[in-house]
């Protein structure tokens, strides 16, 4: 059994009930959670506001930077241990679970390095007048991760938010948090004060509720379903909260005729079945011009073919989903688009001493003839990419803004004047031109437009959104004169 964190101390909730933590390789139970709920909360808020107001809100902004930079060294030297509890929780094959704990420790470095680096303003006014800008931490912030790349997200809301000298409480998800768990043991580590990190696990309608709704909380940042992320921001209204939302995708990758076709495969294959699909910008979407359509759907279908779903030791193209319900879920996504007649253009396959009861799901391409299927449509969460043709730019720009979606896209052209029209006409808050989903992205702002949500992450425009401004306006002039 694993513990909260909430000042500083492990603790079990204060109802002592439990949640099952379930291997998604084999569908059993391998330890249990905390099922923290409103008292918890309560706990952590109240630490996080006296860390703010004590020995944490006192530290300098330099000091500030070297704690998140000796964590994220701290992430590093135990990156294999890490690696290992991401794995086993989320099903991720082991190499893709290292990728991300490097890129855990990347956004310490990352927001470390910046938290002395944020600047205010001197502002020109009337004579015998000083007027100063000054950024300021928001106070409390509230953090909900969700289970897909719990080690990741966590890295990348709480980070710019420590940097920014804010004290955060964190929710993530039951079904993945003990990376989460254990990062928090190794801030207390390096030094954070106790109240500064506090982890308070439990279900989204019970911990998550309390924590979205609380009346001493500052700003939430939010990563999950449009749903949820509905209700965080009428809980976030009735308190005058900013949030932070990032609710998905239906992401496009927009393939032209001259497309670098040996460029362009690998990246497309990497953009849906990795993490098994289960990535917010999975490029779900392939849109192939008529002229290259035939030919690159077969080099294609080769490559994909090649991707294979196992255990996360066997450290295959995918590992298994997260849960049964989503394993279900995806499943009726590939049934439906049996029912709709698309065509099956390739299939990958699952590893055949893969453990029963594991949530496997086989990777499929399905072609269409126009974006009428659901499956274009509705975010699948899995490793299903759907084709269709196109014809003209126009209409290629039509059918990849036509979802209610818009968070990445792709364009793939060697001609600069149509890569430049596409990428501009994009509506997503992130588009590559000949590439898709650099490497983590820590420098990159990012954060979606339409229902993928709002405000941006990443890069340090992260510091802005976790932060807010002071106008001093002081006047130095003569008694009784004024400009």
């Amino acid at each position: 059994m694993t513990q909260m964190l909430i000042n500083g101390t492990k603790t079990d909730a204060v109802n002592k009930l439990t949640i099952d933590v379930i291997d998604p390789s084999d569908g059993k139970v391998f330890t249990t959670i905390p099922r923290g709920g409103q008292q918890d909360v309560d706990h952590a808020v109240t630490a996080a506001r006296a860390a703010l107001n004590g020995d944490w809100g006192k530290l300098a902004a330099f000091e500030r930077g070297r704690l998140l930079n000796r964590l994220g060294q701290k992430v590093l030297e135990h990156q294999e241990e890490l690696s290992r509890l991401e794995s086993r929780d989320t099903g991720k094959p082991i190499s893709t679970a290292r990728g991300d704990i490097g890129v855990l420790a990347r956004y310490f470095e990352f927001y470390g390095g910046g938290a002395d680096k944020v600047h205010g303003q001197t502002i020109p006014f009337l004579n015998d007048y000083s007027v100063e800008l000054v950024r300021e931490p928001l106070g409390v912030t509230a953090h909900i991760i969700p289970w897909n790349y719990p080690a990741q997200m966590f890295g990348r809301s709480v980070a710019p938010a420590l940097a920014m000298g804010n004290a955060v409480v964190v929710k993530p998800a039951e079904d993945a948090c003990l990376s989460i768990l254990r990062v928090a043991e190794l801030a207390m580590e390096v030094g954070f004060p106790a109240g500064a990190v506090n982890i308070v696990t439990g279900l989204g309608e019970e911990a998550g509720a309390a924590l979205s709704s609380h009346p001493d909380i500052n700003f939430i940042s939010f990563t999950g379903s449009n749903e949820v992320g509905t209700l965080i921001q009428q809980s976030a209204a009735v308190n005058a909260v900013k949030c932070v939302l990032e609710l998905g995708g239906k992401s496009a990758h927009v393939v032209f005729d001259d497309v670098n076709v040996e460029l362009a495969i690998p990246a497309i294959v990497k953009g849906i079945v990795h993490n098994t699909g289960q990535t917010c910008t999975a490029g779900s979407r392939l849109l192939l011009q008529k002229g290259v359509h035939d030919t690159f759907l077969k080099a294609l279908a080769e490559a994909f073919s090649q991707t294979r779903a196992g255990t996360p030791d066997m450290d295959l193209t995918c590992g298994p989903v997260i849960n049964k319900s989503q394993w279900e879920r995806i499943n009726r996504y590939i049934q439906k688009g049996t029912e709709e007649g698309l065509e099956v253009v390739a299939q990958g396959q699952i590893a055949d001493d893969v453990p029963e009861g594991g949530f496997f799901v086989t990777p499929t391409i399905f072609g269409a003839r126009n974006h009428d299927s659901e499956l274009l449509m509705h975010e699948i969460f899995g490793p299903v990419l759907v084709v269709v043709p196109f014809d003209t730019e126009e209409e290629a720009i039509a059918t990849a803004n036509a979802t209610e979606y818009g968070l990445m896209a792709a364009v793939w052209s060697e001609n600069g004047g149509c890569q430049q029209r596409v990428a501009r006409a994009m509506q997503a808050g992130q588009v590559y031109i000949n590439s898709f989903g650099a490497g983590g992205g820590v420098e990159l702002p990012f954060g979606g437009v339409k229902k993928s949500g709002h405000g941006r992450e990443k890069g340090f425009i992260a510091l802005e959104e976790m932060s807010t401004t002071k106008t001093i306006v002081h006047y130095h002039g003569q008694a009784g004169i004024r400009s």
